[in-house]
């Protein structure tokens, strides 16, 4: 029996999953967490053979929790189930610790064959996003926002889908001001005078969809 962690701040989307779940024999939930820090929490207390992991949560989240995971249960497997299907999040989210990836839009036979993918010890990549990565690992050059930490890329993307300083300071639990310095140094990294500037970029870069 694969025991699974739910990592999902939608109630909706957590239901839906657990639905999709229990039309299998060898797979049940044995928990679910809303926010970062219930994530770890649950890794601690209770029984569980991988996680599923939403990238946008409340508190610490994305690349950030992977690594957290990673430190708490090195050997966990860790399957990101997100909106983002751009190359780059992906790519981070691969390199953070995360061994499988798949989006939200996807069939539930791709997630559950995922899942059986992952618990057997194998890796396992959306065949949709399959080509995006393997031309943006390929592609030459890395571009500019390889630089920025992954907390500012975060924030770049966030800004580039028109979220303001005090929505993105609520996302991560940060205050504003912080996500002020954050959104300062990604502009002078990336050499972007405005907002206009920022969101051309992430267009351009394929960071969020056009």
């Amino acid at each position: 029996m694969i025991r699974l962690l739910i990592a999902d701040d939608h109630p909706l989307v957590r239901g839906g999953l657990k639905q999709i779940i229990e039309t299998t024999p060898d797979i049940m939930v044995a928990g679910e967490a809303a926010q970062g820090s219930e994530v770890i929490e649950k890794l601690r207390t209770c029984q569980v053979d991988l996680l599923l992991l939403d990238m946008t949560m409340p508190g610490i989240s994305g690349v950030d929790l992977i690594r957290r995971v990673r430190a708490e249960r090195p050997s966990l497997p860790v399957l990101v189930l997100s909106i983002h299907n751009e190359a780059q999040v992906v790519s981070r989210a691969l390199r953070a610790g995360a061994t499988g990836y798949v989006t939200k839009d996807s069939n539930p036979d791709v997630l559950l064959a995922a899942i059986h993918k992952l618990a057997e010890g194998g890796r396992f990549i959306d065949p949709k996003l399959v080509e995006g990565i393997v031309f943006e690992t390929y592609s030459g050059d890395a571009p500019p926002h390889e630089i920025l930490s992954d907390r500012e890329f975060q924030v770049l993307q966030m800004l580039a889908l028109g979220k303001s300083l005090n929505e993105i300071a609520d996302a991560f639990a940060l205050s504003a001001k912080t996500i002020s310095t954050h959104k300062m140094r990604l502009m002078q990294k990336l050499g972007l005078a405005n907002n206009a500037d920022l969101i051309r970029y992430a267009i351009r870069h394929g960071l969020v969809a056009e």
